[in-house]
């Protein structure tokens, strides 16, 4: 259910996509400087959209680097990375080892079950941060669980789960725009819930 909220490049001025990117590799690196290796596997599009998100928001004042990385490792890039940043790094550690234990408890992946260990420490450490968040995320992937396990037909009530999970995720701060961010959270995360569950309906259906 991860990866959907996606830029369409054609769509966007050059300088608004450097930016973009510039917002992509600053996620990345804070991730590898918090987190190590393994933080830096668990990038995805989705909170970067969520720190460009919040820092227009807020207006954070971000930091700005060029160098060299390891997928780039002969021409320097733009960097850039500020507290929504550090938020989305954290968070991204927690959703991705909910989604590892997911994947090990509906396919049993050696892989999943693997990077979930690798995480937990890293994991408990997020979820001690920012309570608020933790506690909802877990409740709702609970509940996500309980109607895979009951075969819940209506997908709307599922889709409702990831939307108050995303939902949650989406304020960082409880002032003013609590309200609207939770909003704008709840309802894109039911989106791609549903979005998800098109793209797996033939597996499903294969697979009974």
């Amino acid at each position: 259910m991860f990866g959907y909220m996606k830029i369409y490049k054609e769509e966007l001025k050059v300088k608004d996509y450097r930016k973009y990117q510039a917002y992509y590799c600053g996620l990345c690196k804070r991730l590898k400087e918090k987190y190590g290796f393994l933080g830096q596997i668990t990038l995805t599009y989705d909170m970067t959209f969520l720190i460009i998100l919040l820092t227009s928001l807020y207006e954070y004042k971000s930091k700005y680097m060029e160098e060299t990385c390891a997928i780039h490792p002969v021409k320097k890039h733009p960097f850039l990375w500020n507290e929504a940043t550090d938020y989305g790094a954290d968070m991204n550690i927690a959703l991705c080892y909910f989604h590892m234990m997911d994947k090990w408890e509906d396919e049993k992946k050696t892989s999943s079950y693997l990077l979930m260990g690798a995480l937990r420490k890293s994991y408990k450490e997020v979820g001690k941060k920012y309570k608020r968040q933790y506690r909802v995320m877990k409740g709702c992937l609970n509940k996500l669980r309980q109607c895979e396990k009951r075969e819940e037909k209506r997908i709307d009530l599922a889709a409702r789960y990831f939307g108050q999970l995303l939902g949650e995720l989406f304020v960082y701060e409880e002032d003013v725009w609590e309200k609207t961010l939770r909003r704008m959270g709840f309802y894109l995360g039911k989106f791609i819930y549903i979005l998800d569950a098109y793209d797996d309906l033939e597996k499903d259906i294969i697979n009974g």
